[in-house]
């Protein structure tokens, strides 16, 4: 199991990420935060609870647009944090920018998606994914 971390503001994009979880069949644990600093939370842990998000076989799906902390101070931090660095990001966004894109691979994201516009094609997209990181070596 791949437990998958979607760092996600808009409900509606959340609602179709599950939504193509369900339609192609995919099993593995969707975790939801809202923006980076929740998300940090979720991984981390506090030192009352345990992280939300297991710590074995991360993904993180990540949006750049959000409030409190955006995806690129999100990267920022997850890569400086010694026991979060190495887990693996793919950005999907709306944001075609070249200096999103470049500002993103500077922080050696896996990939960088941009959100398809049917819902069909986004099913593509998730099990496309899903398929290319089963068959991937993860810790």
């Amino acid at each position: 199991m791949l437990n998958v971390l979607l760092v996600e503001d808009d409900e509606v994009d959340v609602m179709n990420v599950q939504r193509a979880f369900r339609k192609g069949h995919i099993a593995n644990p969707l975790h939801i935060a809202g923006n980076g600093l929740e998300a940090l939370e979720m991984l981390r842990g506090t030192s009352e609870t345990a992280p939300t998000v297991p710590s074995e076989r991360r993904l993180i799906l990540l949006d750049l647009n959000m409030p409190k902390m955006n995806g690129i101070e999100f990267l920022e931090a997850l890569r400086e944090d010694q026991n979060l660095r190495q887990i693996p990001v793919v950005v999907l966004t709306t944001s075609n920018e070249d200096r999103d894109r470049l500002r993103a691979y500077n922080f050696h994201v896996a990939g960088y998606l941009l959100k398809p516009v049917t819902f069909n094609t986004f099913v593509d997209v998730m099990t496309t994914l899903n398929k290319y990181w089963t068959l991937c070596e993860m810790p």
